[in-house]
């Protein structure tokens, strides 16, 4: 039982050796064990449209219902106009998925196929598959998944092309099913060597490709295991296989098989168990829910962890005997398994962040477009920075719910959290994974452990941001704010910032209450080390004792570059000349697979970590940023956490770790269709909450955003682990330039109402969260109209 449960793959001949008496109940238990070494908290589907584009073949499948005869048929072919009206109602409700399913190559019997594919233009079915699936996705957007029966290289070519992935069922495969008396008799292109034929050739195009076995139809149960072997060979080789399906026969009135008795749930469960332990934690596991209606707990039980996809427009016309269970029965019967129901595209998350190597460069974008961190479909059209009327309410509710009582693994990690002990890549990793009842686990032991640190109080600083230039030479795909010299793309033009307009500006915020400027801009060409430090001294000449929080790490960098000087005697120099403490931005994700991708000419991230570690040196602190959800993905953010953690622990220099959820709307690399729409607000609340627990006890503060999150957005955060809300930050520019509308200020006043709003103390606090003096209490404290 060991080595079935340890989740390494079963050589051939342990997986026979499950052809025995075990008993049910131990290979059930066993094949769920290895299903959540891999996928713990998950079960997926597909929200779909069907389009039977034929239902015409060449094949006599002795228990399909879904061929018929042309005389029974009002057409041959659906019309691709009929095809993308179907896909469109289905676009409508939610759908993600255009499956194309048909019977196989019709053509090669029907003359009346051959007719009505040439008055399409086309001469075989298959071509006509390739042009509707580009139309449905042209028209609609849904991305199409084609199930056209065999194929050679050719058509395989030209549907990867028009498609994000393809399904064939193997079914079986045993030859003897296809001799005279056998189900598949009478059926060339189930011939078992055809099939795994065009699963192969799949595998060498690099097409995710989903195939599966149907039991009940004769085979035997080692013949059922050989099956597997021989799909389990394949993905060996080329790694294609996204997902296997188990399905069970059911028979049905007219076919030759009517009269075969269907395979009991128990077979059924079996062979899922079998699959899950041949297949391992990674694969992922799949069982038709609406052909197993009284068995869906048992199916989860037994190592699914996906239902395939549900319309809720087209029925299953395969089975049509058989519908789809309602979405809100899944999500309930999968939510008391211990489990949350997430929706996916018809392309798994595992090909999603491979999609250079796995997906035509045509669907880039619109799968961008429609994932969240983790690869699956982005649930919410809550978006940072956009003003929206309300979160989305499945969030809030799981937000303000009551926290489950468990102890299970994710609960461990929240308490060694709470106790300060340092939690690993993957553990971090698995705690940003969390979804339903687990989400509301994490936030709250994070907002437990907020409650424990500062207690109800929340506090925030007068400020004024003063960007002296947007005018900038480096490439920065996700900056809407800097400019080339001449570039008047995006919001505004070019400016630059002269020193006594800036004299002016602190004298400003002086007199409207501030005590801290905020000051950072963009690498113009022409600065040097010498303008920071002009800058530094025109601010103080300006206001003596106001405190200057400026310079990125990537300005610190190219600062002391430019005349020549080590970062530890320039940055003592910044702090002769009054500079007070940095902003840890730039830092976006200190990963650099991701940084080469978003920000490839700027400081790496070591060089980061140097100029941080240098200021904190010298007695300047700075905050701590993450810039999230445009290209990165979970484990990104786990590893940005741990170096933030890690040189904490050194130096203590950090005041606050500020999330910064990427603003999408204006950003270019959002407009040339290369990266997602910003976070999630589930992965928004999240960062904070994860943030909370993975840095305690080094940094006792997370701000939250309200340029970013909006205030109906930071209230959620200070339920998450938050505790600040930043700055008041009169001129925010840089969020607004990315397209971003909650204002570029927000007046003492409303932050105290909004704070007051949640039953929590409004602080208000120096730079370096210290008392203000009563003097730095003067300035406008009205609410904003």
């Amino acid at each position: 039982m060991d080595a079935i449960t340890s989740g390494a793959p079963l050589n051939d001949e342990q997986a026979y050796a499950l052809d025995v008496d075990l008993p049910l109940a131990e290979l059930v238990a066993a094949a769920g064990h290895v299903r959540d070494l891999g996928r713990p908290n998950i079960v997926s589907y597909s929200p779909k449209v069907f389009l039977p584009l034929t239902f015409l073949c060449r094949d006599s499948c002795h228990y399909c219902t879904f061929a018929k005869a042309p005389r029974s048929l009002t057409s041959p072919f659906m019309s691709i106009q009929e095809m993308v009206a179907v896909a469109r109602r289905g676009a409508e409700v939610g759908c993600r998925e255009a499956l194309f399913t048909l019977g196989d190559q019709p053509e090669l019997r029907y003359r009346t196929a051959r007719e009505a594919l040439a008055t399409l233009g086309h001469e075989t079915t298959l071509s006509y598959v390739e042009e509707a699936a580009r139309a449905v996705f042209d028209e609609t957007g849904l991305l199409p998944h084609v199930n056209p029966g065999v194929m050679g290289a050719a058509s395989l070519a030209a549907m990867r092309g028009a498609s994000v992935s393809g399904g064939l069922m193997l079914e079986s495969a045993s030859a003897r099913l296809c001799q005279r008396g056998g189900p598949h008799f009478g059926s060339p292109d189930k011939v078992p060597e055809v099939r795994l034929a065009t699963l192969r050739e799949a595998g060498k195009q690099q097409i995710p490709f989903t195939t599966g076995i149907l039991i009940g139809i004769g085979e035997t149960r080692r013949e059922r295991i050989e099956s597997l072997l021989a799909i389990r060979a394949l993905h060996a080789e080329y790694g294609h296989i996204q997902e296997i399906i188990v399905q069970n026969f059911a028979p049905k009135p007219g076919t030759r098989m009517a009269k075969s008795p269907a395979p009991p749930l128990e077979e059924h469960l079996w062979t899922i168990a079998v699959a899950r332990l041949l297949f391992g934690p990674s694969m992922s596991i799949q069982a038709p829910p609406n052909l197993q209606p009284s068995g869906l707990r048992q199916m989860i039980d037994a190592g699914i962890n996906d239902w395939g996809g549900v319309s809720p427009v087209t029925p299953d016309h395969v089975n049509p005997e058989a519908p789809w269970p309602e979405v809100e029965r899944l999500q309930a019967v999968t939510e008391a398994a211990g489990k949350t129901l997430v929706p996916r595209l018809a392309v798994y998350p595992e090909y999603v962040r491979e999609m250079a190597k796995w997906v035509a460069p045509g669907f880039h974008t619109a799968i961008l477009r429609s994932i969240d961190s983790d690869g699956y479909a982005r649930e919410d059209e809550w978006f940072s920075g956009a003003v929206t009327t309300a979160l989305p309410p499945e969030t809030v509710r799981l937000l303000t719910a009551p926290a489950p009582r468990s102890v299970s693994a994710l609960d461990k990690l929240l308490f060694r959290a709470r106790d300060g002990v340092g939690l690993t890549e993957a553990e971090i990793t698995r705690l940003f994974e969390a979804r339903g009842s687990e989400f509301t686990r994490v936030v709250a032991a994070a907002d437990v452990l907020r409650r424990q640190i500062s207690g109800d109080t929340v506090s925030y600083v007068i400020n004024r941001n003063i960007s002296y230039t947007n005018i900038c030479y480096f490439k920065c795909t996700f900056c809407a704010f800097s400019k080339g010299q001449g570039s008047n793309d995006l919001r505004g033009a070019p400016y630059n910032l002269g020193l006594d307009v800036i004299a002016g500006r602190v004298r400003e915020a002086r007199e409207r209450g501030a005590t801290e400027v905020c000051m950072q801009g963009g690498i113009h060409p022409s600065y040097t080390g010498e303008t920071y430090l002009s800058i530094c001294r025109t601010a103080k000449e300006a206001v003596p004792d106001i405190h200057i929080h400026a310079f990125s790490p990537l300005e610190i960098w190219q600062g002391a570059k430019t005349i020549g000087l080590p970062l530890r005697t320039y940055l003592e120099q910044l702090k002769a000349a009054g500079l007070a403490t940095l902003p840890g931005t730039a830092a976006e994700i200190l990963d650099e697979e991701i940084r080469q991708k978003i920000c490839a000419d700027k400081i790496t991230g070591d060089q980061w970590k140097e100029v941080i570690e240098t200021a904190h040196l010298v007695g300047l602190r700075t905050t701590a940023t993450i810039m999230f959800g445009h290209l990165e993905q979970p484990v990104h953010w786990a590893r940005h956490l741990l170096a933030i953690r890690e040189l904490q622990a050194r130096t203590g220099g950090f005041t606050e770790f500020v999330p910064l959820p990427f603003v999408h709307m204006e950003a270019p690399m959002y407009r040339k269709g290369q990266a997602r729409k910003g976070p999630t607000l589930r992965e928004a609340v999240l960062m904070h909450a994860v943030a909370r627990l993975t840095l305690h006890p080094h940094i006792t503060n997370i701000q939250a955003s309200w340029v970013k999150m909006g205030a109906a957005g930071v209230l959620a955060c200070l339920q998450a682990g938050a505790n600040d809300l930043g700055g008041t930050l009169m001129n925010e520019y840089i969020s607004r330039s990315a397209g971003a509308a909650h204002g570029q200020e927000m007046l003492p006043a409303d932050l105290e109402r909004l704070i007051a709003g949640i039953g929590r103390h409004a602080r208000q606090r120096t730079t370096l969260y210290g008392e203000i003096p009563s003097a730095g209490m003067m300035g406008p404290r009205r609410a904003s109209a």
